[in-house]
């Protein structure tokens, strides 16, 4: 099998563009510039002819179907295989969703408030349909990304975060012994750091270290993808972006958010301890305080708003990466999308769940 070679044979009512050899992406250089000047130039009719073409890759049904699209109107094909046909009938279709347009034909936009709101529903609603569709898409996921994810998102970050929460316990502590003194309630400065801690700083707090740490960690990696087209060639090559790369790292966040919040939780404890223990407090009466003012329902919210939160972040650093624009500064500004976005959105869903919890007296 040799290169590609290009002939061009005009009569009064066709043009034929002959393609033949391998026209894969390391042979198509020479003939990709003359062939698409040949069908910018052809009558009303072009035909292209592959009876000669020993192999047609991604980039030959690329470069067949810039033909047709530099003719602007239907080209009559002969001798293309039905793999070939199979192949050019997928690069067609994943062309026209838009989601592998060719890098030159690429322009910077200034994208409307309107326009920035259909790109997050679109998104939104593309994960929905591959969650739906997961059942028939089982081999598009790998379970070694996932342990990959989980462990990135979660075993890594816990020493940050135990770290974070026995400092809170401890401020916490302290700022909220200063004006209990005067009231000589010095004691219930150990249910007010634990109720306040299992219901809205621990999953809070652990949701702001996720979205820093990891949202902005999954904007960077899947706009890294999309700057380098490979998003583009996942979907050339009928892998369904959402479901391979999305899904995985959702589930991953939602996984190790509630361990991230119990990891705060506990820990804010034991800081919360230690300065009571300061202030001359037995560890049997700040162990009572907490059970008399706290109780397993307290824990299971502020894991369930964990949770929620973990998907919410999930889902915004991967919005952030895939809609990543052209250019050496999508990388980075899918990043800040993806902290702001996450931490944003997480505070407005803890203030939607402290609505909804006051509402149902819990």
């Amino acid at each position: 099998m040799s290169g590609a070679t290009l002939t061009v044979v005009r009569d009064g009512t066709a043009t034929v563009i002959a393609l033949a050899g391998r026209l894969t992406a390391t042979s198509l250089a020479p003939v990709w510039t003359r062939s698409i000047e040949a069908a910018q130039t052809a009558g009303a009719a072009l035909v292209i002819d592959l009876t000669g073409a020993d192999l047609v890759d991604t980039s030959g049904a690329a470069l067949l179907l810039a033909l047709e699209h530099a003719h602007e109107g239907v080209a009559e094909w002969r001798g293309l295989g039905p793999k070939s046909a199979a192949l050019v009938g997928r690069l067609r279709e994943a062309m026209a969703d838009g989601k592998s347009a060719p890098v030159a034909a690429r322009t910077v936009t200034r994208v409307g408030i309107g326009q920035h709101f259909l790109i997050r529903v679109t998104f939104f609603g593309h994960t929905i349909l591959a969650v739906l569709g997961l059942p028939s898409k089982l081999r598009f996921l790998r379970g070694s990304d996932f342990f990959r994810l989980t462990e990135r998102a979660g075993t890594q970050a816990m020493p940050l975060v135990i770290m974070m929460g026995f400092l809170i316990g401890m401020i916490l502590a302290f700022q909220s012994a200063i004006p209990m003194r005067q009231f000589g309630a010095d004691i219930y400065v150990a249910a007010l750091v634990s109720l306040s801690l299992f219901r809205e700083l621990g999953p809070l707090l652990a949701a702001v270290i996720l979205a820093g740490r990891t949202g902005s960690a999954f904007a960077a990696e899947l706009g890294t993808m999309v700057v380098n087209e490979e998003v583009a060639a996942l979907t050339t090559m009928g892998i369904d972006a959402e479901t391979m790369l999305v899904i995985p790292r959702v589930a991953a966040a939602m996984v190790v958010m509630p361990a991230l919040a119990l990891g705060v939780d506990v820990a804010g404890v034991i800081g919360m301890g230690f300065v009571m223990m300061i202030l001359g407090f037995p560890p049997s009466a700040i162990l009572q305080q907490i059970q008399a003012a706290t109780g397993p329902g307290d824990l299971l919210l502020g894991l369930f708003k964990a949770v929620a939160f973990g998907a919410a972040i999930g889902l915004i650093g991967c919005r952030a990466g895939l809609t990543a624009g052209g250019g050496p500064r999508a990388v980075g500004e899918a990043a800040t999308s993806a902290v702001v976005g996450g931490i944003v959105v997480t505070i407005l869903l803890d203030g939607l769940f402290a609505v909804i919890f006051y509402r149902l007296g819990l």
